[in-house]
């Protein structure tokens, strides 16, 4: 595993304990609306990390296949 493998994991589980925790305080101060849209953000962030390494899965699979 390259160290930028295991960056990527850290930064990834950063987000999701912070979006977590953001959840919670704010289902507890009854802001559904916010919880909502703060989990929403945070998955919006991971993929927007996850981009390149979807498109180097890709280009590996490609490349395997011959296609």
């Amino acid at each position: 595993m390259r160290k930028t493998d295991i960056d990527l994991i850290f930064r990834i589980a950063a987000i999701g304990i912070v979006v977590a925790v953001l959840n919670q305080v704010l289902i507890r101060s009854g802001r559904e609306e916010q919880a909502t849209m703060t989990t929403l953000a945070g998955i919006i962030v991971v993929l927007t990390m996850m981009i390149p390494e979807i498109r180097d899965l890709f280009d590996t699979v490609k490349e395997v296949f011959g296609l």
